[in-house]
Formats: structure tokens, sequence, C-alpha cells
């Protein structure tokens, strides 16, 4: 490493203002930045110094969502021979699942991070890492079969519509992995939903043993069938069709433990997510009048990307809410439209997405009315004060 770093001093003059590359100090600064640690420091002003910074928050979520990752790669490979009634063991279909998923990643960071650079180039600023978040994301919330081709696509509109017209990474408005499958989901339906999408190779026609049914829990459900969905433990662990990395509700529980310890996820929001989705599921249960609202409450967390998005999405420091408070109500709210939208509207069987995005809209105006809440409360008790 101490090569590496005597090598990138030596060119690094040739990058600065002034130099003879240095209209491409961005894209410099932005490798140099992955491998080490800024040398910048301020002169003026008061700072407060933390050891955290962007570059160690993403790398912190990153490791938090190896768990799903790992799980993920392994559940392609089991949904794939348990649909073609072959016999494998373990670690071929993990390797199986791995060499489906490493394209979707590779083409989700290829074209999210060329377009990131290339914006920073223009506008001239250094080049953030929250990317390297989004980019793992947006892969893990797909189908499995989803073409390569709709992926660069949808990744190209989140990076450019959900994230630089609003200003480049911190300024963003929605979760940016979020609009990339909000923008799939609308625009090519067929390769989002059904049952085949959750198989890799049914798609292309792929001969699937007698009574294998690729169908979600739920797609069963919204469909009316309540008899043959999973278990809630095969549902938890998460050896059921569904996206890459949101069936397994016990790796991304682990994932919601390292981000809670280092301090990087909300507790708050992950904790009044769940909340608010078993609370709306327990007032289903109240006055239900199908099958779909008789549905245990606590079924509804390990079904669909409930989990995931409490503890990935709705944690979003950016598309979030700021306040403690605020982080509550945020929370409860998104679980409780989550488990609404599921259920209530039986032709849109996830609603977890679109919870989360209409929250992310909505977090700015909860946390005006909590710091307004807090101002009037501080008023009053001055007048309290000043009359005694």
């Amino acid at each position: 490493m101490n090569f590496l770093r005597k090598k990138i001093d030596s060119i690094k003059p040739h990058f600065t203002e002034g130099g003879r590359f240095g209209k491409f100090r961005s894209v410099f600064e932005g490798f140099e930045t992955f491998m080490f640690v800024p040398d910048k420091v301020t002169y003026k002003g008061s700072h407060v110094r933390d050891s955290i910074d962007l570059k160690r928050t993403m790398t912190v979520v990153i490791v938090a969502l190896l768990p799903a990752l790992v799980f993920g790669a392994y559940n392609v490979g089991l949904q794939h021979f348990r649909s073609s009634g072959a016999e494998a063991g373990l670690f071929q279909m993990f390797w199986f699942g791995f060499l489906k998923i490493l394209p979707l990643i590779v083409v989700s960071y290829v074209v999210g991070l060329g377009i990131e650079f290339i914006a920073a180039q223009i506008r001239g600023h250094e080049i953030n890492e929250g990317f390297l978040v989004s980019g793992l994301l947006i892969p893990l919330i797909m189908p499995i079969d989803i073409p390569l081709w709709m992926l660069a696509l949808a990744t190209a509109f989140a990076v450019i519509i959900g994230k630089e017209v609003f200003g480049g990474t911190g300024m963003n408005v929605f979760n940016p992995a979020l609009i990339a499958r909000a923008f799939l989901f609308f625009s090519y339906p067929a390769w989002m939903t059904g049952d085949k999408v959750w198989i890799e190779g049914l798609t292309k026609g792929q001969n699937i043993v007698d009574g294998f049914s690729g169908a979600t829990p739920l797609a069963l459900l919204a469909a009316g069938d309540t008899t043959h969905i999973p278990s809630f433990m095969e549902m938890f662990i998460g050896t059921i069709p569904g996206s890459i990395g949101e069936t397994s509700t016990l790796a991304i529980l682990i994932g919601a433990i390292i981000l809670i310890i280092t301090g990087i996820g909300s507790w708050k929001i992950i904790l009044s997510v769940f909340a608010g989705g078993l609370s709306m599921g327990l007032l289903l249960n109240a006055f239900a009048v199908n099958p779909y609202m008789e549905l245990p409450a606590y079924y509804h967390i390990a079904m669909g990307g409930f989990a995931f998005g409490a503890v990935f999405m709705a944690t979003d420091p950016v598309s979030g809410a700021q306040t403690e408070k605020g982080k509550w109500i945020y929370g409860f709210l998104i679980g409780v439209l989550s488990i609404m939208i599921r259920v209530i509207n039986p032709a849109y069987p996830e609603g977890v997405m679109l919870a989360i995005l209409l929250m992310n809209l909505f977090a700015p105006l909860i946390d005006y009315f909590v710091i307004q809440s807090s101002i009037n409360k501080r008023l009053k008790r001055a007048k309290v004060a000043s009359k005694n």
C-alpha cells in the first residue's frame, strides 16, 4: 500500500488545478479517496470532527448487505434446481446463483458510477461515494431474470432523474434504488410481476417439474389462495421465490444488527416500521372480511420486501426523516401504508416501495411540524417563566 500511496502522490500534481490533466481532477480524487483517507484539513471556522465519513458509512452498509446477498445467491440456485427437478449441493446452488447475480451487480455499478463520474466531471465537483450502496441495492431488489439492458436503463434513470437533477448525493428527495424499481415496475410490468420472473430460466422457456410454482407468497394471497403459502419459518429463513435479496428476513435482521451497533442505521425507524406493519396487520385481523385480512399480522414482516425496506430503504439518511420524533412518525406510517396497500389493493401485491417513496416525499413536512411543535412549546414555557 505504501508503494501505491507514493505512486499516487507522484502523479497527483498533474491532476491539480493548473496541471497537465487538471480538468480530470474530480475523477482522480474519486479514485484516490476510494483507496485512501482524504488528506484535506479545515483552515477556518468551527468544525465537528468525526472518524465516520461518507466512505466509511457506505462501507458499513455494504457489509450489512452481505448476508442478504450471500443468501440471495444460494436461494437463486435453490429455486432454479427445485424448478428443474435436478439435484445439487449447497455450494453448487450458491455458485450457480452467484454467477447469475454477478452480471446484474456489474451492470449496476458500471452504469451508475459511470454517470456519477461524468456528472462530477461536468460540474467540476468531487465524486461522492453514495452510489456504492445504491449500486448493490438495485440488483438485490430485482427479479433474477431481469434483462441486463432493462437494469441498465433503470439504473441510469435512477441516477439521473432520481439523484443528479436534485444536485447529487445528499440532495435527492427519493431513494434512488426504489426509483429504479418503480421505473421498471411501471415501464415493464411483465418483467417485474408474475410466476416466472423470480426463478432463473423460466422466462427463457425452461421446463419445470410438475407441481412447482414460481409464485411468491404475496402473489398467492393477492389471488385469494391462502392454502398454498409457505410456512412462516420458510418465509423467515427465505427459501421462497422473490427478489434476490429480499426473501430472507433472518439475513436482513443480521444486517439490521450491524447497522444499529455501528450507529449507521436508525433503530427508531427500523423498529417503528415493524411496529406500524404489525399494528396495521392486527387492525385488519380485527375487521377481517376475507382470508387475506385474517392472515396473522406477524406473517407480513416475513413476506415480500417488508423487512428489506424497513432496514435498508427506510433508513436512508438523505430521503428519510431527520428529527428524532419525526423518525418514529415516518417509520410507523411506512409500516402502516405498506400493509394497507398490500392487503386492500389486490392489484398491487407489494406495498413497501410505494409506501417508502410516498413517505420520502412527506419526510421534510414531518420534520417541519416536529420542529415547529418544539419551538411553540419552548415559547410557551418562556412566556410562563416571564410572567412569574
